[in-house]
Order: C-alpha cells, then structure tokens, then sequence
C-alpha cells in the first residue's frame, strides 16, 4: 500500500471542483448545490479515485468525504454502461448508523440530481418489508448499514455480485460498533478485490482498519490530511472544571451567556439526555433528545427540525456524534466528557464544519473527568481550561438539590441511576419562542 500525506491547514483548498475530469452531469449537480473549491481530503483524493485507484482515506469528520466517494461513484457510472442485466446495486455504499445512511441518500441526491442515476437507502427502523420491496427494484446506489444490507442480500432481494465500486463509510465505527463480521460478510460477497473500485474512508486509519484495508482492497492509496492535528480547525475549544452538582446551573449559565442559532450538547446515557430535554425546557430552552432508543422516524424529525433552524438546541447521546453533516451548529457541548476519547474528536467535529468557525465547551465534572488525561492525550495538546465565575451559574427550575456524594466513596454506576446534578424539573408553562429558541413564560389572568 502507497502513501501520500498533506496538511494544506484549512478546509477549503484553492482547488475548484471543476476543474476534476467528471461527466457534465455531476458539474451541474456541484454548481447548484454550491460546491466550488475542494477540501484537502477531496483535492488529494479525487486524482486518485477518478482515475480507478483504490483509496484508504483518513481525514477527520466534516472535512468533505461524502462528496468525495460520491463524485467518484456518479463518474464512473455515467461513463461505464451496466455491462449486462440489471440484477444488483452497480454501486454499493456501507455506513454504520442510520443516520449517516439518510445523510449520505440525501446528499447523493442533492449532487446526483441531473444524472438520473437511482440511490436507495436501507437500514432498521423502517418497514422491513417495504425496504425489501425497493431494493428488489434494483437501484443504480444501494446505502445501507450492514445489518440490513446482509439480510436483504441472503434473503435474495438483491445481489452484491454487480458492484463496481464500494464504499466502506466511517470504517472505524464499523469495529466500535460490532460490525465488522456482517461488513466481512458483504466484502466476500462482492467480486474480488481486481474486480472491482474500493474507497474506505475513516476519521482514524487503526491497525484493525489498515489490516481490513490490506485484505479487501487492491493496492489501495492510503491519504490523509492533518493527521498530527486530531480535530478540525476553525473551532475554539475550552473546559470548565465543575462538580456534578453545579453542571446544570453552569449550562444554563453558557446557553445565556453564548446565545448561538444552533446548539448540539453531548451526553453519555439516554437518561441524562431526556433529563436534561425536561429542564431545559422548563427553564425557557425548547429542547428535544436523540438517543438510540427513540424511534427512527421520530429521530429523523427531530434531526430535520433542527438542520432546519425550528429546533436552537438538541441534546444527543453519541448515536448523533459521528458522521452528521448539520449546517450552522454554533455550539457544541460536552456537558459530560466522554469516555471513549476518540468520540471526543467526533463530537466537536460537529462545529466548525467545511471552514465555519464554532465553539466547544466541555465540562468536566467529578463523574467523567477521568477521561481528560486520554481525550488531551489523543488530541496532542492541553484544553484551555477556563474557571467559571461566580455570576455565569445561574439558578433554575429544579425540584431538589443534588444528594451530596461522600469523599473517596465510588459513585453508583448502575444504568438506573440518575446522574448527580440533574433532578427533574416542574413542567413548564406556556411558550413564546424567541429567536434564539428560549421561551418566555406568558402571563395568566386570575
């Protein structure tokens, strides 16, 4: 496997996108979609992959890898004809969440728009059956997590034996995740290696993603931008330390402090984040969570409504944290550290995206602050930390003071557990939403 490395400092390079050999087609799809300058990750790249070559990309979240594969993947099918009958997908992408997957469709039908090639989606959540009966209509793109992909394939709603070009998304996720046997499965069901185009692209090129790289992919060029500096430019990172008990008043405190249009605050359980929905909301900030177990067509409204401006301030767990191109977020917030480090970089990556500035505030409070020492380890450099003042805690609705912890005793970690600092709160009354999302309670007549 060859190497090629950049560190071009920016997001977007001098490079123009027309000026890559692609069909007119995909031109006008880049011109009304707003596309003119190319990222570092797709000016290194796409030489490569218009060209035929195998690719192992690393470049970190938001830096333009969708566009990437996707113009690679419009170009070679408009110049190559279906080269017999119409049996499987001639293009065939793999993602590991649900989210990434409607992401991918819908910018692969935003750039695709004048090639009259066909993308399906597929992935749990929806009817099963009414996803199998699409994929047996035989799209030009099939996107998927392997999950579903594997089970459509076995079923024989489909077959894998007619892609040209495959995609491995986010390859890292896929071992996060559990995924690697089912994506193992697709990879030997496709044609081989010299057979076919293969791209993987990943925000960390590990062992265990190079190893999968080596096995499935034909000499594949290994790129990578910034790859000393773990996180994108363009965002402003700070810490504040804070105890459990004082994290909300805190993050009441940033949300007035800071403003911002578009607010995504990070949590690690499901609980904390519907917590966190109920006190927000009673205290003037409309709020609403996405976690895994909410249903799939609820977290794509949800998700809408925010890329949309109708929603200022969501709250996730990290199903939301990798892959998720969301136009304007201003903020992001660690109101608890992570504690896998790498989901860190994934997280902040939400700001900031395609050379827009934002800001990352994190807390670390008495819970996760033990994951510190690896987050700043894996970025290379210290957080700036900042002491929060006095006045930027401010007081809420809350129903009850957070139980006071006893020192040296180790905290409960049972998943019932709510998390210290956070009770819930009394409903709130009647909204009127101001620009910024808050809501002021409207005045009753007695």
């Amino acid at each position: 496997m060859s190497d090629t490395s950049t560190n071009p400092g920016r997001h977007l390079t001098d490079v123009r996108l027309f000026e890559f050999d692609v069909p007119d087609e995909v031109r006008w799809g880049l011109a009304e979609a707003g596309f003119v300058f190319a990222t570092p990750i797709q000016a290194v790249s796409l030489p490569l992959t218009l060209s035929g070559r195998d690719v192992a990309g690393q470049a970190q979240t938001g830096t333009g890898k969708t566009a990437a594969f996707l113009i690679t993947i419009f170009s070679r099918l408009l110049r190559t004809p279906r080269p017999g009958p119409a049996r499987g997908p001639r293009a065939l992408v793999i993602a590991p969440t649900r989210e990434l997957v409607v992401q991918i469709r819908q910018e692969a039908e935003s750039l695709g728009l004048h090639t009259g090639l066909s993308t399906l989606a597929v992935f749990g959540g929806i009817d099963y059956r009414l996803q199998r009966d699409a994929v047996k209509t035989v799209p030009d793109i099939l996107v998927g997590t392997p999950g579903r992909l594997i089970d459509y394939e076995q079923q024989g709603a489909t077959t894998f034996k007619d892609v040209e070009i495959l995609v491995v998304d986010e390859a890292d996720r896929m071992f996060d995740m559990g995924f690697i046997r089912d994506l193992r499965k697709i990879l030997r069901r496709c044609p081989s290696y010299d057979r076919r185009q293969t791209l993987l692209f990943s925000a960390t090129l590990s062992a265990s993603v190079m190893e999968l790289a080596y096995e499935h992919m034909n000499n594949a060029q290994k790129v990578e931008v910034e790859p000393e500096r773990v996180g994108a430019e363009g965002i402003t990172e700070l810490l504040y330390h804070v105890s459990s008990s004082e994290k909300f008043r805190l993050l009441l405190g940033v949300l007035e402090q800071e403003g911002g249009s578009r607010v995504l605050i990070f949590v690690n359980r499901r609980t904390t984040a519907f917590d966190l929905v109920k006190g927000l909301t009673a205290n003037g900030y409309p709020t609403r969570a996405l976690a895994g177990n909410v249903p799939q067509d609820r977290r794509l409204k949800i998700l809408t409504d925010f890329k949309e401006g109708r929603l200022a301030v969501l709250v996730a767990t990290d199903v939301a944290s990798r892959g998720l191109h969301i136009e304007g977020v201003s903020h992001v917030i660690n109101y608890d550290l992570p504690q896998d480090a790498e989901d860190y970089v994934h997280r902040i990556g939400r700001t900031g995206r395609a050379g827009a500035v934002g800001q990352a505030v994190s807390f670390a409070c008495d819970d996760y602050v033990f994951s510190l020492d690896a987050i700043q380890k894996l970025i290379g450099r210290p957080i700036e930390v900042h002491w929060p003042p006095e006045e930027l805690f401010r007081s809420g609705k809350v129903t009850s003071a957070p139980r006071p912890h006893a020192a040296g005793q180790p905290r409960r970690t049972s998943p019932r557990q709510k998390p210290a600092g956070m009770r819930i709160p009394i409903a709130a009354g009647p909204e009127d939403p101001d620009s910024f999302g808050r809501t002021k309670r409207k005045s009753r007549r007695r």
